[in-house]
């Protein structure tokens, strides 16, 4: 599957990120940080990475349905795409 360009540039800056933030938990643990503080930081990147997955999971749908799509069925997709998105 290739994904279009503003989906790849909006990944690559999720993971980049991501990251950063794994950067910052490693300073945080070399510098004794409050472990609640640094478990926070965990769980934030745990989502990030699952919103990472979750619009790649979602690009393949739409890839996936729009081979087998009319055009007047697009704006539905889209629509059932971004309900998907907002449940997960």
């Amino acid at each position: 599957m290739k994904l279009a360009d503003p989906v790849v540039h909006d990944l690559l800056a999720r993971l980049r990120r991501i990251e950063g933030q794994a950067r910052g938990v490693q300073r945080m643990i070399e510098d004794g940080r409050d472990c609640t503080e640094i478990v926070r930081q965990v769980s934030a990147m745990r989502a990030a990475l699952a919103k990472v997955a979750m619009g790649i999971v979602s690009e393949n749908l739409e890839e996936c349905l729009r081979r087998g799509l009319t055009p007047e069925e697009e704006p539905e997709l889209r629509r059932a795409k971004q309900a998907f998105l907002d449940f997960v």
